[in-house]
């Protein structure tokens, strides 16, 4: 069984074949950086129009790279939601568009499942149950997986999403777009010991996170230190932003008992935040898991992989199905 997979949440082009015994046979991906980045962030109207340039070449790329042609695909899936609506809307009509004229079922797919699944794309798997850190640039979530479809949401970010804050910050302290590896790059250069930022909500016992305070209080920091301080100032603020992530993810183990964590999304690709996960789980005795580099960010591999899951499930697909913008985890499969 081929499933078709089309990713355009956001600023990236994604699209991958997926064969349910050989697993991933093709997966290319555009990038929008060079087009966003003189306006310093995603523009949602450019964002669409790219997506409709690029989306039916990378298809065919991808089915003339395989040597597979519309017989061979089982199913097409695309990303219905969340994201930009816009973007949204491209895949969701080429992909239904696809499935209608092949005579085959279209998928939708929740974004943030398929970041959740991309581990299980690698060649060791996670085992269920376990823990999900999903960090990206749109949310921060904690779940409790039994298995695939029975997600459990335990934590969320109440304002901004991890990846929003790194991206906020890096703009006021000066640095280019995409800002979340800019400053990251830049704390490697910072003096740990300088800067001390607050913790937020650690002092709770919930799993809940907010980083909006965070970003305010590093350009509070800025403003009295100035742009000489910039290294010190992006340094203190990954080392809060990872203390708060790992240490609830901590919380979340010991509340449910696992000892499988796996952490997906875009800033999963943050080197602090896996060292310190590393360091961790030798004292807790966990297993820690990610995804390749290449499926951290937007791909139309998690895309694929989540419609074949989808698909052997049984899972009833509502063939009037919209894109949604706004879609809570939480309104997916919930148990």
């Amino acid at each position: 069984m081929r499933i078709l997979g089309i990713e355009t949440s956001c600023d990236e082009t994604g699209v991958a074949i997926y064969d349910g015994k050989k697993g991933i046979l093709a997966n290319f991906l555009h990038s929008q950086v060079a087009t966003h980045a003189k306006y310093g962030g995603v523009v949602p109207e450019l964002a669409a129009r790219d997506h409709i340039r690029k989306l039916l070449p990378l298809i065919r790329e991808s089915l003339a790279y395989t040597h597979l042609n519309k017989q061979d695909i089982n199913a097409v899936a695309y990303t219905a939601g969340p994201g930009l609506i816009g973007a949204l809307l491209v895949g969701a009509s080429v992909g239904r568009s696809l499935a209608w004229a092949w005579n085959i079922p279209a998928i939708p797919i929740h974004h943030m499942e398929g970041h959740l699944l991309s581990p299980m794309l690698e060649p060791d798997p996670p085992k269920f149950p376990f823990c999900a850190l999903l960090v990206s640039g749109g949310h921060t979530l904690l779940i409790a997986v039994k298995e695939i479809g029975k997600y459990h949401v335990l934590g969320e970010s109440l304002d901004d999403a991890v990846g929003e804050a790194f991206d906020k910050t890096a703009k006021l302290l000066g640095l280019t777009y995409p800002g979340g590896p800019a400053l990251a790059k830049l704390a490697e250069f910072g003096n740990p010991h300088r800067f001390y930022f607050p913790r937020p909500m650690l002092d709770r016992p919930d799993l809940n996170f907010s980083f909006s305070g965070l970003k305010t209080y590093a350009l509070n920091t800025f403003r009295k230190y100035g742009i000489e301080s910039a290294p010190d100032i992006a340094c203190a603020f990954q080392d809060a932003v990872v203390d708060v992530l790992v240490s609830k993810s901590c919380r979340a183990l010991q509340q449910t008992g696992y000892k499988c964590l796996i952490i997906a999304g875009g800033v999963s690709a943050n080197q602090a935040l896996r060292n310190q996960f590393s360091a961790i789980s030798k004292k807790m005795k966990i297993k820690v898991y990610y995804p390749r580099l290449d499926f951290c960010t937007d791909n139309g591999a998690m895309i694929a992989f989540a419609g074949y899951q989808s698909l052997i499930s049984g899972r009833k697909i509502d063939l009037n199905f919209k894109v949604r913008p706004k879609w809570s985890l939480r309104d997916l499969y919930l148990t």
